[in-house]
């Protein structure tokens, strides 16, 4: 597959509506051997706001979206995800359910986050990100997906700004009532505090 490289998505990358329309192939898949947590992502996004990353860990399989796409875009793609570094990973790690791609170009990368300030202090999650992701893996995996994002992603005992009405971060997907609802519930189950923005 010359000119193609592709990409394990397993947060906002999930949801189709964060993504160009120009990629060569979107395939729900699994990846082994990795873990997502919760970490914070530095100082020029909403301070103390922790964003997904994740570490090896041999055992542990993760769901999420593989984007095959021009090697092209890779320039765009690291500006975008400028706080983490891209790191190839095999063939053999990833695994796919009902449709799966013909063929797979040999370079294949995760994003993986930059190490935390030492400073950082306690980190908050921000509703207009999750529900992005939220979104994404419902879409994606359906409601047993969706229980297995939150089960397979360490830290979710945090407080969470609520920013859903005005939301801060850029690729907020808009979600209805229901799934707000939802959704909520979960977080809730997962041991998120609720917490109001400040004005």
């Amino acid at each position: 597959m010359d000119g193609l490289i592709a990409y394990f998505g397993y947060g906002s990358l999930v949801n189709r509506k964060t993504l160009t329309e120009n990629h060569q192939g979107l395939y729900p898949a699994h990846l082994s051997g990795w873990r997502r947590h919760w970490q914070s992502r530095g100082d020029d996004i909403p301070p103390g706001v922790a964003l997904l990353s994740v570490h090896e860990a041999p055992g542990t399989t993760i769901s999420g979206m593989l984007v095959v796409d021009d090697r092209s875009v890779l320039p765009d793609l690291d500006l975008r995800e400028k706080r983490y570094d891209r790191v190839r990973i095999s063939r053999e790690s990833l695994g796919f359910g009902t449709r799966r791609p013909s063929d797979l170009p040999e370079e294949i990368y995760v994003y993986v986050g930059h190490p935390p300030p030492v400073n950082a202090g306690e980190t908050r999650l921000l509703q207009s990100y999750l529900d992005t992701v939220l979104a994404g893996f419902l879409a994606e995996h359906g409601e047993a997906g969706l229980e297995n994002f939150i089960q397979t992603t360490q830290g979710f005992e945090r407080a969470m700004i609520c920013d859903r009405e005005k939301p801060r971060y850029g690729r907020a997907v808009p979600i209805d009532a229901d799934m707000a609802g939802f959704f909520d519930g979960l977080l809730r189950n997962a041991g998120v505090r609720f917490e109001r923005p400040e004005a």
